[in-house]
């Protein structure tokens, strides 16, 4: 009897997700580029916008505007894909991220999905239950 293992196992993504955020902060782009693989393809649900490619998604990246520093909050890692969840700030506005990474056989990035949801006020009425942060 043969068992099955995932194509990337999942310290490999954990460990290449983990170097593609300290990369990201510390501006690394070599180091950056070494943790996603030649086809990568680079997706945001909430403008649409979809990036092909190793060198098209590292230029992204490195063209970003603004002075902004991420910080990861956590990592979630199963067989095949990665959850991670970034705060990243600029000096003037700061955000949550929440991205979605899968991996290729070599334990490098294939495929990046964003989420950048953007804060909001709750609705009224619930004040007696939540505790406000």
């Amino acid at each position: 009897m043969t068992s099955t293992t995932p194509t990337t196992p999942t310290t490999d993504l954990r460990k290449a997700v983990e170097t593609f955020w300290a990369a990201t902060q510390a501006r690394d782009w070599a180091t950056f580029a070494e943790t996603v693989a030649e086809d990568v393809v680079y997706e945001l649900p909430q403008t649409r916008e979809r990036i092909r490619g190793k060198e098209r998604y590292v230029e992204y990246n490195r063209e970003y505007p603004g002075d902004w520093h991420t910080r990861v909050l956590r990592i979630v890692a199963e067989p095949g894909q990665v959850v991670s969840w970034v705060h990243v700030s600029s000096g003037l506005e700061e955000m949550y991220g929440i991205s979605f990474f899968t991996g290729d056989e070599d334990g490098r990035i294939s495929a990046v999905t964003d989420f950048w949801p953007e804060p909001y006020e709750p609705p009224v009425g619930r004040e007696h239950l939540v505790e406000r942060y």
